[in-house]
């Protein structure tokens, strides 16, 4: 049946939306224009909060700037010390986990370190027994030549 043969109120309920969409649309825009209003409500108000406090501002920005000053400092203050002790609570525990003999994630590196160094600090000893025994043969002929 084409379009042409519909009656126009049977085409025009076809595609007409629902009345759940209908309703969904009218909720959308009513939450909107409330939020909206609001937000312009919000901006007026923070503008003239900002118009009458401006003088106060100035007025008092001599004891107002180094205190907020002093009061960021010791918040930071108290923020790096605080970062300082969980540090130092998760590096002893580390460490109590990697003494009691668990695994904890990166000792595969601090035992291969180790034995690195342990390896590097053996092959200066013998290069120096070895340069030590090498400067005594020399003294030993240069006496000796010297008598």
């Amino acid at each position: 049946m084409s379009d042409e043969s519909k009656p126009v109120t049977q085409t025009l309920y076809e595609t007409a939306p629902s009345s759940r969409k209908t309703v969904k649309f009218l909720t959308a825009t009513a939450i909107g224009a409330t939020l909206f209003f609001i937000s312009g409500l919000t901006l007026i108000g923070t503008v003239l909060a900002l118009i009458l406090a401006t003088p106060i501002l100035i007025l008092f920005s001599p004891i107002l700037v180094p205190a907020g000053i002093a009061v960021f400092l010791v918040i930071a203050g108290f923020f790096f010390s605080g970062g300082c002790g969980v540090a130092a609570i998760t590096t002893l525990s580390w460490i109590y986990s990697y003494v009691t003999g668990k695994h904890p994630p990166g000792a595969d590196q601090l035992d291969y370190a180790r034995m690195k160094i342990a390896d590097t600090a053996r092959d200066m000893t013998e290069r120096a027994k070895e340069y030590g025994q090498y400067v005594q043969q020399r003294a030993q002929k240069s006496t000796h030549q010297g008598s």
